[in-house]
């Protein structure tokens, strides 16, 4: 009656084959030959088959046992395949990082970030994609997505959002705007102002719009946008004074007089990952050097000019 084989059993027997001796099988696998002969046995025994016979003193297979090497080949193959596999995997994750968020991230952050991931995993492809925050949250439902940033929560039950940082809203002025010379802006200094904002939508926007109700303050107008980025621009021709995250304004610095905002319209960076599967080593990685970023980000000011340091002095 056969019984199952051993790893060890199965081992021996193809190091035999591919060497033609128990000694030399013995060296390959580091062990004795006395050893390999006794697995030899046992093999022999628990199939009920003769794989070998001594001709001139040497062992000879049977063809049975060509036949058995044969299966053992393709079963080796794919081990080696494994461990291949699991060689790559272990270099660089699943090959692939998939990172969502929104146009200001993209525009603010992201750069920097897959800079210095890149430099690490030059072999990794990145795909990012900037779009909206109900986007992102379908992204990360539907598994399109690694990981994804957004400047507002996540509201879904499904999703574990982590705050990865805390800032405030911004004000954003073209440095000939009669508020450019301030320390910083309130709310009241915005009567009669034209306003860049975002859409209705938005949370900043829709915080920013408590706060002027609470304090009363009525503006000339309103320029209401999509993006982050078009409101810089917009303010760097001098349409008005726009309101963003400090993370896109960041990036107009050399154009813009940038200006704390009072009272404080908060601003979170939100991060999620998709509930699919569990996060790779890679984009664990990837957001270890997002939280390194923000931990080193510095709310950016405005730059005084000659004149206006004379006139503070």
């Amino acid at each position: 009656m056969s019984r199952p084989l051993n790893f060890r059993q199965i081992e021996a027997f193809r190091a035999v084959m591919q060497t033609g001796t128990t000694t030399a099988a013995a060296t390959l696998l580091h062990t004795t030959q006395p050893s390999v002969s006794r697995l030899l046995s046992q093999i022999q025994h628990a199939t009920g088959l003769k794989l070998f016979d001594i001709h001139k003193g040497r062992l000879r297979p049977t063809h049975e046992a060509r036949q058995l090497f044969d299966t053992v080949q393709r079963h080796f193959l794919g081990l080696d395949r494994i461990e291949q596999s699991v060689a790559v995997l272990r270099k660089s994750g699943a090959g692939s990082l998939r990172v969502g968020c929104t146009p200001a991230l993209g525009l603010g952050v992201m750069p920097q970030v897959i800079h210095a991931f890149s430099q690490r995993h030059p072999e990794v492809h990145v795909n990012l994609q900037t779009v909206g925050s109900h986007a992102l949250r379908e992204g990360l439902l539907y598994g399109l997505y690694d990981v994804a940033l957004g400047t507002s929560a996540f509201h879904d039950p499904q999703l574990d959002t982590v705050t990865l940082h805390k800032a405030s809203a911004v004000c954003v002025v073209h440095p000939g705007h009669a508020l450019a010379h301030r320390d910083g802006i309130h709310v009241r200094d915005l009567k009669q102002q034209v306003l860049l904002t975002l859409n209705a939508d938005d949370e900043i926007h829709q915080q920013f719009l408590r706060t002027l109700q609470q304090h009363r303050i009525e503006c000339a107008s309103t320029v209401e946008t999509t993006y982050s980025v078009t409101i810089c621009m917009m303010a760097a021709q001098g349409t008005g004074v726009g309101i963003v995250n400090p993370y896109v304004a960041s990036v107009f610095a050399r154009d813009l007089k940038i200006l704390p905002l009072s009272p404080r319209c908060p601003v979170e960076v939100s991060m999620a990952f998709s509930p699919q599967s569990a996060p790779s080593a890679i984009a664990e990685e990837f957001t270890a050097l997002l939280r390194e970023h923000f931990q080193a980000f510095v709310m950016p000011t405005a730059r005084k000019t000659q004149k206006e340091k004379a006139r503070a002095a």
